[in-house]
């Protein structure tokens, strides 16, 4: 099937038809946006009030125990429409949107945020739909709905990084005949890339990094988001890892001196969507570096992590 064409159909219905939608795409194609720079990385900026309810959402267990599953299909609106993909997820039209196509694809099944038994899932995605990018937030780092399985993805074009990592500086982990994973420290945050023309290949490097990054605390999975895109140049996968040490900034909240951001997958991709104007107008790369630094994981927090990768008897 040419997924491409069918989601094509399925957004054109969807923001004619579902009046929510439509005025939210519509907003979006009017929204405002600035760029910054940190180094050989470019942030763009985007002001948009609507992810107000993501950027505000409350994620604590009793706060996620209380309320419906947005993502169930029983507690969506009847005009929210969806295909269905593969076995067990549906691909639907994301209602507030940071790209001009956005996309949630959730499991049919109400079961928790999880990456590990899913990378497979994450490269069919990107190569069934080779215009987005698909995104991975983790249950404690940028998923609104940690209680459901599910991806991401938007308009490629629009994320900043899916350019940028192609000539980036990359400090090779370890290569082969199916591809790579590097490191990489000149982007403003650290993160690890992979390149692989196999799925072999990419649920072996991107495990076996998930296997060292610390765990976090009450939870079975590292804090990590992740881009997965099919280059179509290079008929070949590419990943992009984050290794985080925490979800909100100290200075997170609403008032003078806060900020409304609550950075996930696509704030890690370079494009920050900010629901307050105030902070829209006034962030400064400074600003934007110093929540980086404090957010992910830094390069001596990992050094011995990269040492492990290739040597599992390394325990410096």
């Amino acid at each position: 099937m040419d997924y491409s064409r069918v989601i094509d159909r399925l957004i054109v219905r969807q923001l004619r038809d579902w009046d929510v939608a439509g005025a939210n795409y519509e907003a979006l194609a009017g929204a405002v946006t600035r760029t910054l720079h940190l180094g050989e990385a470019t942030i763009t900026l985007q002001f948009n009030p609507e992810r107000r309810r993501s950027s505000a959402a409350a994620i604590d267990k009793k706060s996620i125990s209380s309320r419906k599953c947005f993502l169930c299909s029983e507690n969506q609106p009847a005009k929210q429409k969806a295909m269905l993909w593969g076995e067990h997820y549906k691909i639907q039209v994301n209602p507030y949107p940071i790209f001009s196509r956005h996309l949630t694809i959730a499991d049919l099944r109400h079961v928790p945020q999880r990456l590990a038994g899913r990378v497979g899932d994450m490269l069919s995605l990107a190569k069934a739909l080779p215009d987005f990018v698909v995104f991975y937030n983790g249950p404690q780092c940028g998923a609104s709905a940690p209680d459901h399985a599910h991806f991401q993805a938007g308009a490629k074009g629009e994320m900043p990084l899916c350019g940028e990592i192609l000539h980036a500086t990359t400090h090779l982990l370890t290569d082969g005949d199916e591809g790579f994973i590097g490191y990489v420290d000149t982007l403003g945050r650290s993160l690890f890339t992979i390149e692989t023309t196999t799925v072999r290949a990419a649920e072996r490097y991107s495990l076996r990094l998930l296997d060292l990054l610390p765990p976090t605390e009450g939870g079975d999975e590292p804090m990590v988001n992740v881009l997965c895109w099919w280059d179509t140049t290079d008929r070949a996968w590419r990943m992009v890892i984050f290794p985080r040490r925490k979800h909100r900034p100290a200075c997170y909240g609403e008032g003078e001196g806060r900020l409304l951001l609550s950075p996930g997958a696509v704030d890690m991709g370079g494009l920050w969507a900010v629901p307050e104007f105030k902070d829209y107008d006034t962030l400064t790369a400074a600003q934007v570096q110093a929540l980086y630094d404090e957010l992910c994981l830094s390069r001596d927090e990992l050094s011995p992590i990269i040492r492990r990768y290739n040597n599992p008897w390394d325990y410096a």
